[in-house]
């Protein structure tokens, strides 16, 4: 098997390819801004929904309000980065994909943790997270270290 160690995982001779990470941190950013303008435009529907629902139990539903973006977001990465292209709609368009370094596919719930770290970590860290690219191998992020992730180009 043709495999090397980083900070005690296994990481295919694949991974080790410098042209996998070119521009990887700009086209991560715009992904991002894709991804959220996306969650957003996926939140009207779901708003309408729950404004219909909350007339009919006489305002109840319309507590669904303070959760409505957060879940939206968490089905929306759940079905795009867990899926087969293991990549959100935003990170296809730009040519980004989430790897694992052990070779294996991501699934709906670690792309549910990747994002619950990553916000969580933008809450203590605030956006200096960010800084962690230019020091880390293969510009990952914290959130990426911690599960054993790392986000490549795509080449199809």
């Amino acid at each position: 098997m043709n495999a090397n160690t980083l900070d005690g995982e296994i990481v295919t001779n694949r991974l080790d390819d410098w042209r996998m990470y070119q521009g990887v941190r700009t086209s991560r950013i715009f992904a991002f801004l894709i991804d959220y303008l996306i969650v957003f435009i996926l939140c009207i529907p779901v708003a309408i929904l729950i404004g219909v629902l909350g007339v009919a139990t006489f305002g109840i539903g319309w507590m669904l309000y303070g959760i409505m973006f957060p879940g939206v977001a968490l089905i929306y990465i759940a079905t795009t980065l867990g899926g087969p292209r293991q990549a959100t709609k935003g990170m296809q368009m730009m040519g980004l994909k989430l790897e694992r370094l052990d070779g294996k596919k991501i699934d709906g719930l670690l792309a549910i943790v990747h994002t619950v770290l990553f916000w969580g970590l933008n809450v203590v860290l605030t956006p200096l997270i960010l800084l962690a690219t230019l020091f880390l191998d293969r510009k990952r992020t914290v959130h990426d270290l911690l599960l054993g992730t790392v986000v490549v180009r795509a080449y199809n």
